[in-house]
């Protein structure tokens, strides 16, 4: 017998007249693309197929849902109230639905990235801090292969908070000669060792968040392509 599991929901559309395609993470799962019927009256789900909404979901091998690629719910229930988003926190959320969508696959299992999803929806419920995008953005690429090593520089060095890096595709961080004199410390793609260890160890301070936010946009870019995300221009439109 299939056993109940933890999930989100990320996005849903119409499929049918009384059915929805729902993409969903998955604790010890992944993404998981699936078919449910959505009810009517007092047995409709439509209440609860609604993101940040904590969920505990089964799952079937159905003919039709597998022939489509998809898994069949055979039940899916709430397992505790919405997460109390609002603000640039509930902004921050659709970005974080709309990363996992543009870039996980279903063949990409990801076992691990719910907790961090988990993780940063809880963190995003008590006040907004864009650190708690920074962090996950970290765990994504991590997940999908395209986060350069917090540990060593392209010499084989560890990280030196007082030193500076520009980081090089493929490679690493690069450390830079500078001196005082130098503009090249303020910006010019630099990045301060002491922001890459902050970091590492997810305690990023405020005078580091726009240079983690450059880095991750920088990284994540060529996963994207030339197709904008939704959730930013939400998030700039309600900034104004």
């Amino acid at each position: 017998m299939a056993t109940m599991k933890r999930g989100y929901v990320l996005h849903h559309r119409p499929f049918r007249e009384s059915s929805v395609i729902v993409n969903l993470l998955i604790e010890g799962v992944g993404r998981v693309d699936a078919i449910t019927r959505v009810g009517t009256g007092k047995r409709s789900i439509k209440s609860i197929l609604q993101p940040f909404q904590p969920l505990i979901v089964q799952f079937s091998a159905q003919s039709e849902a597998k022939s489509l690629g998809l898994k069949n719910i055979t039940q899916i229930e709430s397992a505790a109230p919405a997460m109390p988003l609002t603000g640039n926190s509930l902004y921050s959320g659709f970005y974080l639905n709309e990363l996992l969508v543009r870039l996980l696959s279903v063949e990409h299992q990801a076992e691990g990235l719910f907790i961090e999803y988990h993780r940063a929806l809880m963190s995003l419920a008590k006040g907004f801090c864009s650190s708690h995008l920074r962090y996950f953005e970290m765990a994504l690429l991590l997940e999908l292969g395209a986060f350069p090593s917090l540990n060593y520089d392209t010499l084989g060095n560890a990280l030196d908070p007082d030193c500076y890096y520009r980081f090089i595709p493929q490679s690493g961080f690069l450390p830079v000669v500078q001196s005082r004199e130098s503009n090249l410390l303020h910006g010019k793609g630099c990045l301060t060792g002491a922001m890459l260890l902050a970091l590492a160890s997810q305690n990023l301070q405020i005078d580091q968040l726009n240079q983690a936010k450059g880095l991750m946009r920088y990284l994540l870019t060529p996963l994207l392509g030339n197709k904008p995300l939704l959730s930013r221009q939400l998030f700039a439109k309600n900034a104004q």
